[in-house]
């Protein structure tokens, strides 16, 4: 669970802001009927989620809007790296499969990291709705989250994108990667 000490200075503060307001821009595709005043208001009222954003951005995920929830009135922000996020590769699934690795541990895991960062793997379903906005992980792969029968066998999921389509895989959850990694959504 995010520490509620996870605060961010003014000065970070600004620079992420001015960082989600330019991919914002930049990119209108992802979220056409919005606008960033109001984006902008929810994040400076939120500043532990705003602090998870940063962190999403300076692990290499480059966070933008990708939804809005009518009903809970939520941004939904997922990581939009053309890649896995670099600074979130080389991890196996969870903290079950890092403890059970005997030999060449890697230095964390997937689901530690994320609820560290105060957020959320990307499901299955999650994943193949951003590759509406663009071509990700050409190169890498990205654990998503993984069904409790799955797990509960040993394995765990990840998807990449190859030969223009997106695929689901499985693995053990104790595997690493240098090109596996995984992305997260934020509701504000």
């Amino acid at each position: 669970m995010t520490n509620v000490n996870n605060r961010l200075s003014t000065e970070e503060q600004e620079k992420v802001l001015e960082t989600l307001q330019l991919r914002f821009v930049n990119n209108m595709v992802r979220h056409a009927d919005m606008d960033w005043s109001s984006v902008h208001a929810k994040l400076l009222e939120n500043g532990e989620k705003l602090w998870s954003l940063n962190e999403m951005e300076v692990t290499g995920g480059e966070p933008d809007v990708v939804d809005y929830d009518e009903i809970t009135d939520q941004y939904i922000f997922f990581d939009c790296s053309a890649e896995s996020p670099v600074g979130r590769r080389s991890v196996c699934y969870d903290r079950e499969a890092l403890e059970s690795r005997k030999k060449n541990k890697p230095e964390n895991n997937a689901m530690d990291l994320a609820n560290g960062m105060g957020i959320e793997l990307l499901t299955e379903e999650q994943y193949r709705w951003l590759q509406q906005f663009g071509e990700f992980d050409r190169k890498t792969s990205s654990w998503v989250q993984t069904p409790e029968e799955i797990r509960k066998r040993g394995g765990a999921l990840f998807c990449d994108r190859r030969y223009n389509q997106v695929f689901l895989y499985h693995n053990g959850a104790e595997s690493y990667y240098a090109a596996r990694g995984f992305r997260g959504s934020l509701r504000l």
